[in-house]
């Protein structure tokens, strides 16, 4: 309740969406101020209907992609009686990517929501794996409003400017989404491992939706020879020169038919194989964000030791370059005493020495980081190498054993014949 604290809260008070608090440390030394609001108390949000579209991509090619439709509606309005008209606007589950990821970033002591699945489950049978498969965009849409929700319940999540700025304004502010949580100076090392990682999830996931599709036809054909199986041995019942051929025939279509449960078995085995690298891809995206945390981590230090000294600069001379707080203040409640103004010099100098050693402890880490990152990245690239390697050989090897017990059963079925 110090004149200050009126002053701000003043100057809040056009922000109707936000209720806020002011951080104070033990000096009573103005910190922050932080907006606490749930959001969802204010505003009806829901991810009313999907709808496919073809456009160009960044590299200027024909692709189809899935649009979401995001609503939202006052909650006060409906209360009082009003039945306002919807906001809506479209989004790309692409732009939810980014929007979690700068989330993920900018809170690092949050447990951020998950969005639901990308792709479609790697599955041979019963479900589809297409992306554009209706059911699997319909569940993707559930997925998508619950993220939206929980985020908006969330205490410090729901206050987050972009994000309010994501549900009600489809403007090109969140273009520049990627600018606002990415680092000064990236490590290009670093930025190309996490483009590879992208490229390595991407096409697994392709190779696993071949294989997919694939197995569902096999399994298919497998099954359709129990017909044969089956139309033979009815036969045979009904031929006297032929009923014994006829019948060895079918057995052998029965037993191939019956095979292919064991096939696909051994399929899975590989698919699972090929799935581990589809999660490493996602570990090594990780790491890469992890460092762009502890690499904005140290860039914030030295931005604060920058301000805290030019902060000092200013007391010592007693000019103010810049438009501060302690400005506006000044010209509010006039000039300090020198009292005042030593006091809060001792301060700043101590304060600058305890920023001159975060610093050096920021540099350490990251320092520290990208050298044990980088000894396990060139580990992690050699395993890698190696198991994809025997993975997709032993695949080829079991697929040549497959095609060969074809040929055998249609090789027997021929002697059958033969015999007739």
């Amino acid at each position: 309740h110090t004149p200050l604290f009126t002053f701000v809260c003043t100057l809040l008070q056009p922000q109707p969406i936000l209720r806020n608090y002011i951080v104070w440390r033990k000096n009573n030394v103005f910190i922050n101020i932080i907006t606490l609001y749930f959001l969802l108390k204010k505003m009806e949000i829901s991810v009313a209907e999907a709808e496919k579209r073809t456009g160009k991509n960044a590299v200027n090619m024909q692709e189809t992609y899935t649009v979401y439709l995001i609503e939202t509606r006052p909650v006060d309005a409906a209360s009082e009686g009003t039945n306002p008209a919807l906001d809506s606007l479209w989004r790309r589950y692409s732009e939810f990517e980014l929007l979690r990821n700068y989330l993920l970033v900018t809170y690092p002591f949050a447990v951020v929501p998950p969005l639901p699945e990308k792709r479609a489950e790697f599955v041979w049978h019963k479900l589809s794996a297409d992306n554009m498969d209706p059911d699997f965009v319909e569940r993707r849409r559930v997925g998508l409003e619950n993220f939206l929700l929980r985020v908006a319940s969330h205490p410090v999540l729901s206050s987050d400017k972009i994000f309010y700025l994501f549900l009600t304004e489809a403007d090109s502010r969140l273009k520049a989404l990627n600018a606002t949580f990415r680092v000064k100076n990236p490590d290009k090392r670093f930025a190309e491992m996490k483009h590879y990682g992208d490229e390595l999830q991407s096409v697994i996931s392709q190779l696993l939706r071949v294989r997919a599709r694939a197995a569902d036809r096999l399994y298919g054909v497998y099954k359709v020879h129990g017909n044969y199986g089956r139309v033979f041995s009815e036969w045979s019942a009904i031929e006297k020169e032929m009923g014994d051929g006829l019948q060895s025939a079918g057995h052998h279509m029965d037993a191939y038919a019956a095979s292919v449960d064991d096939i696909l078995e051994e399929e899975e085995h590989y698919a699972d194989q090929l799935k581990e690298y589809l999660f490493y891809a996602d570990a090594l995206r990780y790491m890469c964000r992890k460092h762009e945390l502890t690499q904005y981590e140290l860039e914030m230090a030295v931005q604060d030791l920058t301000s805290k000294k030019q902060q000092q600069e200013e007391l010592a001379t007693g000019t103010i370059r810049t438009f501060s707080l302690k400005g506006m203040t000044s010209k509010l409640f006039g000039q300090e005493t020198p009292e005042q103004r030593e006091a809060k010099l001792k301060m700043l100098e101590t304060q600058i020495e305890e920023g001159e050693e975060q610093v050096k402890e920021r540099n350490a880490e990251c320092d520290e980081f990208v050298k044990s990152a980088w000894v396990d990245i060139e580990r992690f690239k050699e395993q890698k190498d190696h198991d994809l390697r025997e993975s997709l050989i032993s695949y080829a090897i079991m697929q040549i054993s497959m095609c060969k017990k074809g040929i055998q059963v249609w090789n027997n079925a021929k002697e059958c014949f033969n015999k007739m």
